[in-house]
């Protein structure tokens, strides 16, 4: 593996390029739901900075991005957040960088908001012409899909979550939604021209956010996120990029195999919920599965 010439630092500027990849492209989500289903409602809205979006009560995109990050914001910024999702009859959570300013977390604590979740993010510098991992199977080939492949992707994606019979009908629409983002990448590997893998990608400015990655079970242990990461890769540095960016619980495999891949943790974020007399919120929602 090439090692990288760029030195990025995990500091605030780090924390705004990324948590604003994020945000953008969670946000492009939202905007291909409110398309493919509009009697959601799905909308987002921008205060001080903040990411504010709903996906639907039940969905695990329907949160905030940047609180803190970007502008001070103040206990009526914050009022005015939290209406827009009690409005909509869905719970008020904000996903926020340990970056954030200081002072959102008083605030946070005095308004009845508890920790729920915690999410890794991880980065790491690229560069057109670097070699990104160091085992591939040459017989798997990756590919961006064409505009006539939604249900393919869709499916594909979804038959890697089969272990959760609960999930499928809500994976599968989440792989059609994914799959129809204006700004979104989906790619696909295939093995003998048999489709075994998905993964995604959204590119904001310079930083490639990775995510959707799904395997079939048949299709596993052969190196196809090996091959899914390094072409999405080697795609963000021809476009541009020199930082890619993904997220996984702390500590778990993927942030392991991600390590193992150059990634660097950058700092672990906090999802606050408000409960209490201002909210009524639902804990334990399951994990959130990357865009």
């Amino acid at each position: 593996m090439t090692s990288q010439s760029t030195q990025i630092f995990s500091d605030l500027s780090l924390a705004r390029r990324l948590e604003r990849t994020e945000a953008r492209a969670n946000a492009s989500f939202v905007e291909a739901r409110a398309r493919a289903f509009p009697e959601i409602g799905a909308e987002w809205i921008d205060v001080c900075g903040v990411y504010a979006m709903f996906d639907g009560s039940e969905s695990p995109l329907t949160q905030t991005f940047g609180l803190g990050l970007f502008d001070p914001v103040s206990a009526s910024d914050l009022g005015r957040i939290e209406k827009f999702f009690q409005d909509r009859g869905a719970p008020v959570i904000h996903e926020v960088s340990p970056l954030a300013d200081p002072a959102i977390f008083p605030l946070l604590n005095e308004r009845g908001y508890q920790p729920c979740e915690f999410t890794t993010a991880l980065y790491r510098p690229i560069e057109r012409g670097a070699t990104f991992t160091e085992l591939r199977n040459e017989k798997i080939q990756v590919r961006v899909i064409a505009s006539d492949e939604v249900e393919l992707w869709a499916q594909t994606s979804a038959r890697g979550w089969s272990e959760f019979p609960e999930l499928a009908e809500f994976m599968l629409m989440f792989g059609k939604v994914v799959a129809q983002r204006r700004d979104g990448l989906s790619f696909i590997a295939e093995l003998d021209g048999k489709p075994i893998a998905t993964g995604a990608m959204s590119i904001y400015n310079d930083v490639a956010l990775l995510a959707g990655a799904s395997t079939i079970p048949e299709g596993r242990k052969q190196g196809a996120q090996l091959a899914l990461l390094d072409s999405r890769l080697r795609y963000a540095t021809e476009h541009g990029c020199n930082i890619a960016t993904m997220g996984a619980l702390p500590g778990s495999a993927s942030q392991r195999n991600a390590e193992r891949q150059g990634f660097r943790i950058a700092y672990t974020r906090t999802k606050w919920e408000l409960r209490g007399e201002m909210g009524d919120g639902v804990m334990g929602r399951w994990g959130e599965p990357a865009l």
